[in-house]
């Protein structure tokens, strides 16, 4: 049994049908009508991954979302009703790692979950840039050695940023390269996603030290390895 998955949706006849096809695709599912309910779940189960709609009664999906980011990195996808670009843009920079329109198919949905979960990949190697310390086995990073919280959408961008360093990657390249399918062809999901990881990596992007922006390019990593990298 896999799992477990967090499902954070109001609609009782939809949190049947995740649960069931979950269970299914050998997930242990655990379920809330309302984000209240669904936080305690987050502190009490510790799932590996949420599921959560973007509109729930009382706290809605993106005050649910900033909530779980002040307290976890665990993978969120979030739901929308609308598919709305706004709406999926405010989700990425809330700290979300991937949403889907409703209606969707499951199997999508287990396809993305799945997605996002293969990116716990081992590696053997750790990099060193200045204060930046990066272990892509244990996926954590680490700022003059005080840890660095990073979403699992954030720490793919890193690390494939890193692995990429000497080129520029395009947007395209990036969107394949940190969802592991492509998402919608939307900019301004990877500028937003870009906008995150420089903040907590505390990088200017007026005088870059890891980050820098080609302008009509993309993006390319620009920190010098330490010498026992």
């Amino acid at each position: 049994m896999r799992g477990p998955v967090l499902v954070i949706d109001d609609d009782r006849k939809l949190r049947g049908l995740l649960t069931e096809y979950l269970a299914r695709g050998g997930f242990q599912v655990i379920a809330a009508g309302r984000a209240d309910d669904g936080l305690r779940l987050l502190r009490t189960e510790h799932p590996t991954i949420v599921i959560l709609d973007v509109m729930l009664p009382g706290m809605d999906g993106f005050e649910a979302c900033r909530a779980i980011r002040r307290e976890s990195a665990v993978p969120i996808i979030m739901l929308t009703a609308r598919g709305d670009v706004t709406d999926r843009v405010v989700g990425l920079e809330l700290g979300a790692d991937d949403y889907l329109a409703k209606p969707f198919e499951p199997r999508e949905l287990i396809a993305r979950i799945d997605a996002i979960l293969r990116r716990g990949r081992a590696a053997s190697d750790t990099w060193s840039f200045g204060d930046l310390r990066v272990d892509p086995a244990r996926r954590a990073a680490s700022m003059d050695g005080e840890p660095i919280s990073l979403t699992t959408a954030e720490f793919d961008l890193l690390e494939l940023l890193i692995r990429g360093r000497g080129r520029v990657l395009s947007r395209g390249h990036i969107l394949d390269g940190v969802r592991g399918e492509a998402w919608d062809n939307l900019d301004r999901s990877i500028d937003v996603l870009v906008s995150r990881l420089r903040n907590k990596l505390g990088d200017d992007p007026r005088q870059p030290r890891y980050v820098r922006t080609v302008r009509g390019a993309g993006y390319a990593f620009v920190g010098a390895p330490n010498d026992d990298t």
